[in-house]
């Protein structure tokens, strides 16, 4: 299943910058992980803001609950997620 998701961050100030460093580094490599398997098809950052639009390619609902709850960042996040499917009009095979 394709799904759509807008991840907002927001990391408080008085957080000490040693913690959010080290926050920001385990987030690039889990993300990166997960982009290098596939789950994690596109990340796009939106100008002008500390937020994606991201496209996961996963078995279910359950399974991308798991990856995003799993972002080192998760908990400074406000995520929106959007199912999607593939256009009858779409002319990319490999869009599911």
């Amino acid at each position: 299943m394709l799904f759509h998701v807008r991840m907002d961050v927001k990391i408080p100030y008085d957080l000490p910058h040693e913690q959010v460093a080290e926050i920001l580094a385990r987030e690039k490599a889990y993300s990166q992980e997960l982009q290098r398997s596939g789950k994690w098809r596109h990340i796009w950052r939106l100008a002008g803001e500390y937020a994606n639009f991201s496209v996961f390619e996963v078995q279910d609902n359950a399974e991308l609950h798991e990856i995003l709850s799993g972002l080192p960042l998760f908990p400074f996040m406000q995520i929106a997620v959007t199912p999607l499917l593939r256009h009858p009009s779409s002319i990319r095979e490999d869009d599911r």
